[in-house]
């Protein structure tokens, strides 16, 4: 560690500590839940540290979409707060990780172009990134043709991934590919950047963000497996060959059609009725995914504890602030249609 990341450790440990405890409670959640539709629940959320984003916009404009949008605005501020304060050594990880937005922005602007969506439909759906984003989505939209809107990628990190998974996408007219290319890209570069720190800092970002990985492939796998019907070699050149408990031949024994119950029982000891759960897999992957997920949230609550001086502290916290937005949206959409309460808590990752 340099020596005078310590001190810059100290500062931004502090500033993050003050910020966890900002993070909403089981009982705010609950009270959330009780609220009788999206106007009460936005209400009880005014008097959070939420409050101040919903008031950049006109209360009737506040739909569950547009709610979404504003919380995230506090996400985004929060991510550009945290990178600039972190010792310099961190940023290229935390920049890594704040450009997966980016990521998803990029596929819901070229999902909006299949599906013939409208800028005012699209653009609250995005991350707000801002003057910081290298896309230029609305023009990209606006050309209504995925193979023109690549060409305005020129110059950014994304043209050459897209100019290759292009060739597929010509011959099946399926973003499948492009999206692929773009995640497994995405997360080879995020991986490498974990790579390069050293000490506890590697071992808290393999920890964390190796969960976060572990999980996304995971569920990769079996998707490709069990709804998309691809081959063993599909699924092995579609997933990522390292992780930080998921191992290649964890994935290649997907692939090859094994057992998944048992390599989640091998892998995630400690959840139960695994097999039970995977009966069903229409129902039970979506339950699987928000299992891995806690033990995603385990993982950053864990950074907490010991040791301020490492770089657990801040990617805990942003990914529990993220982890309660994805709570929060739940919610927003769930009140906004009037879904009873038994309809939705499954899928929360706080227990109501």
């Amino acid at each position: 560690m340099p020596s005078d990341a310590i001190s810059d450790f100290a500062a931004i440990n502090s500033r993050v500590r003050v910020m966890f405890s900002t993070l909403l409670t089981k009982q705010d959640f609950v009270n959330l839940s009780e609220t009788a539709n999206l106007e009460g629940l936005l209400g009880q959320l005014k008097n959070t540290a939420y409050g101040p984003y919903f008031d950049r916009v006109k209360e009737k404009e506040l739909t569950a979409r547009r709610a979404a949008f504003q919380i995230r605005e506090r996400l985004a501020e929060t991510f550009h707060s945290i990178i600039h304060s972190s010792p310099g050594y961190t940023r290229p990880l935390l920049t890594q990780l704040y450009r997966n937005y980016e990521i998803n922005n990029l596929k819901a602007v070229l999902r909006g172009i299949t599906s013939d969506s409208s800028w005012d439909r699209v653009r609250y759906v995005l991350f707000p990134l801002g003057d910081e984003s290298s896309l230029p989505n609305e023009a990209m939209l606006e050309t209504r043709n995925v193979t023109q809107a690549v060409e305005l990628l020129k110059g950014t990190p994304y043209y050459d991934t897209l100019t290759f998974a292009m060739k597929r996408y010509s011959t099946e007219q399926s973003l499948f590919p492009i999206e692929v290319a773009i995640d497994l890209d995405y997360w080879r570069d995020l991986w490498k950047d974990v790579n390069t720190l050293l000490g506890q800092d590697r071992e808290y970002a393999s920890r964390i963000l190796g969960s976060l990985l572990d999980m996304n492939n995971l569920m990769w796998a079996i998707r490709y497996r069990a709804y998309h019907n691809l081959s063993e070699e599909e699924v092995i050149n579609y997933t990522l060959p390292f992780g930080y408990r998921v191992r290649d031949e964890d994935i290649r024994n997907i692939a090859a059609g094994a057992d998944i119950p048992q390599i989640i029982n091998r892998l995630y000891p400690k959840i139960q009725g695994v097999s039970e759960l995977l009966g069903d897999l229409h129902s039970g992957l979506p339950r699987l995914e928000l299992l891995l997920q806690k033990n995603v949230v385990d993982q950053c609550r864990a950074a907490f504890v010991g040791n301020p001086f490492q770089i657990g502290i801040p990617l805990g916290y942003l990914l529990l602030f993220e982890f309660e937005i994805q709570d929060l949206i739940v919610l927003f959409e769930a009140k906004a249609n009037h879904i009873p309460s038994e309809n939705y808590k499954n899928f929360l990752l706080i227990d109501l």
